[in-house]
């Protein structure tokens, strides 16, 4: 039987055999088929180091992998769809992300071979199912980091305030999420999240005051702030749905959650997380949207730095870039231990403690990064590649993949009865929005990408 970390006695048909060889009654173990004892000794030490991270600092992990860009496009959100609608739309998704989240949860509960989101769709639909969901989890935790690489071009670009190519910037930028996705345990990165939370707290901090002051100082005062508790008549379609994607992606944390669990010592500890994370996200979201857009109207921008001025946008830039570098360079953690066990689950390198461990992960965090930081220089638009990983992606992984886990992991009964309708009816609900948004939303992307592209000059380094 499995222990509470996720793991045990028996070889887990998900993750494959485990390092010591099962024979059969045929089958005579020869000595150097055996692992060697450095090996045996790596294999134990390395298990322990993968199982170190308890609730509170799970809490702070996801907080680092969900709490950034996010917030950075709430307030351009809430510009077009108007202050009401942007709360109600911020609050709801923030709940039903915490319920689909518990349910992700409570899959990798009940089977502890589940080690990552690919995992739930082997559960689910067998080997199509594994190689479908681990797409999804690979592509947009990718595309999370390119946009984590774009938000970095943007803020040393608006830093240095240079003509200096932006291919350069992105290069640093690059360099920098390559270097701190080295560390391979989410419990030492943890440690860089106290300083990523307070980096996003900061900065955010930095431009409601500074905004704040600027509407007060302009002619007739905070009362002159243009901004509307209803979306503007002329608000087409596009852009509705690109906001409303924008909100969906800042509460994609679900993907991740099975990676960050497979770490857990006690991993049925996580509900405490996600709870703490939730009322954390839903309350820095509905501050950060409303109050930068009352202060600044419908002129704000996304990231919403960029609307507190020439000189403190610079300062906030400067003090968000702990939280662009250490959110991003987590995704690009959770996508290389992903690949990383796939690759060598029976081996002693999936431990990342070895001399072979060490360059075969460095070389696959190089690799992840290079893709993302090509995908920040094809999609130049921030608005646009955070819509068009949400729609695509999130809204699978977050919203319309969990109602389908409930119905085929973990309803016990027909799902009319009475201890499962109230479940199968927020099922339903969840499952809905994220076709919604999954539809609408990458219609609204592709619209809003081709008429960007159309109005792009091409520069010249």
């Amino acid at each position: 039987m499995a222990n509470e970390r996720g793991y045990g006695s028996c070889p887990s048909p998900l993750m494959g055999p485990s390092l010591q060889p099962q024979p059969d009654e045929n089958t005579k173990l020869l000595p150097h088929d055996l692992p060697t004892a450095i090996e045996t000794r790596k294999a134990i030490e390395g298990d322990a180091n993968f199982h170190r991270l308890g609730w509170k600092h799970l809490t702070v992990v996801s907080i680092v992998e969900a709490i950034a860009l996010g917030a950075l496009s709430l307030p351009a959100a809430f510009a077009t769809l108007g202050m009401i609608p942007g709360i109600v739309i911020c609050v709801g998704m923030g709940i039903i992300a915490i319920y689909t989240s518990y349910i992700i949860g409570k899959v990798k509960i009940k089977f502890p071979s589940v080690a990552h989101y690919g995992d739930i769709g082997q559960l689910m639909m067998g080997s199509f199912g594994y190689w479908l969901f681990s797409g999804f989890f690979v592509v947009q935790l990718t595309l999370s980091v390119g946009s984590h690489c774009l938000t970095g071009m943007i803020a040393f670009a608006n830093i240095t305030q240079s003509g200096i190519c932006s291919l350069v910037f992105g290069i640093v930028s690059g360099l920098i999420l390559l270097l701190l996705a080295i560390p391979p345990t989410f419990a030492d990165i943890a440690i860089l999240g106290y300083i990523d939370f307070a980096s996003v707290i900061l900065a955010i901090g930095v431009t409601m005051i500074a905004t704040g002051i600027q509407q007060a100082q302009s002619p007739g005062g905070l009362a002159s702030s243009n901004w509307s508790a209803w979306p503007a008549e002329d608000v087409s379609f596009s852009k509705a749905a690109v906001a409303v994607s924008n909100i969906v992606f800042a509460y994609a944390f679900g993907g991740a959650l099975p990676s960050f669990m497979n770490e857990m010592h006690t991993p049925k500890d996580y509900v405490k997380s996600i709870t703490a994370l939730g009322v954390i996200e839903i309350s820095i979201y509905v501050l950060t949207g409303s109050i930068i857009y009352a202060f600044v109207g419908q002129d704000v921008q996304s990231p919403a730095l960029l609307s507190a001025g020439p000189l403190v946008s610079r300062i906030a830039f400067g003090i968000a870039l702990p939280v662009i570098f250490i959110s991003g360079s987590i995704n690009t953690t959770v996508v290389g231990r992903f690949i990383h066990t796939r690759i060598y689950r029976d081996s002693v390198v999936q431990y990342v403690n070895t001399v072979k461990g060490w360059v075969t992960w460095i070389a696959l965090v190089f690799t992840i990064t290079a893709i993302a930081w090509a995908v920040a220089e094809a999609i130049p638009f921030f608005d646009e590649l955070l819509s068009i990983s949400a729609a695509l992606l999130v809204s699978g992984m977050s919203f319309y993949f969990p109602p389908v886990m409930w119905y085929l992991l973990l309803r016990n009964g027909d799902w009319y009865s009475s201890k499962n309708f109230r479940h199968s009816v927020c099922n339903l609900v969840c499952f809905l929005i994220g076709i919604t948004v999954l539809v609408c939303g990458v219609y609204a992307s592709i619209v809003e990408l081709v008429s960007r592209v159309k109005f792009l000059f091409i520069s010249t380094c």
